[in-house]
């Protein structure tokens, strides 16, 4: 795992300071737990190389390097950029059990992990696209 620095400074804004910093989708998505249509994000069959950031905050959260195809419909990755970087929480909606993933600077909801991805981690990073922004590698 690349041992990018993450920036430990909290992000703590308003509903409001929020509501004008995001597009509509991107609030619902981070802000309010959302999850985008399979096979509907920017990024599920995206293979140029690079770093996913958060939307809200900026922190790099995923590489190119760790995405694969998981046949889900949404960007997976198995690892994060840095463990520090992304933070968990148990989701109980939908009845269903899960473990929700969220940026670790501003607490943006990404998506949730599962644990059927490919080694060496066997995690799968299952994200939304309207979460990340991706900045391409250069050259």
């Amino acid at each position: 795992m690349n041992n990018a620095k993450t920036d430990k400074e909290k992000i703590n804004k308003t509903e409001d300071q929020w509501r004008q910093q995001l597009t509509p989708e991107q609030f619902c998505i981070t802000r309010q737990h959302g999850t985008e249509r399979a096979f509907t994000g920017k990024y599920w069959d995206e293979h140029a190389a690079g770093t996913y950031h958060c939307v809200a905050c900026g922190q790099a959260l995923f590489s190119s390097d760790t995405k694969f195809d998981s046949g889900t419909g949404w960007p997976s990755f198995f690892a994060p950029i840095d463990e520090a970087a992304v933070e968990t929480d148990v989701d109980r909606s939908h009845l269903m059990k899960r473990t929700e993933v969220h940026c670790s600077r501003c607490n943006a909801h990404l998506g949730h992990i599962f644990e059927d991805g490919p080694p060496p981690t066997h995690l799968r990073f299952c994200l939304n696209s309207t979460a990340l922004e991706l900045k391409k590698k250069e050259g």
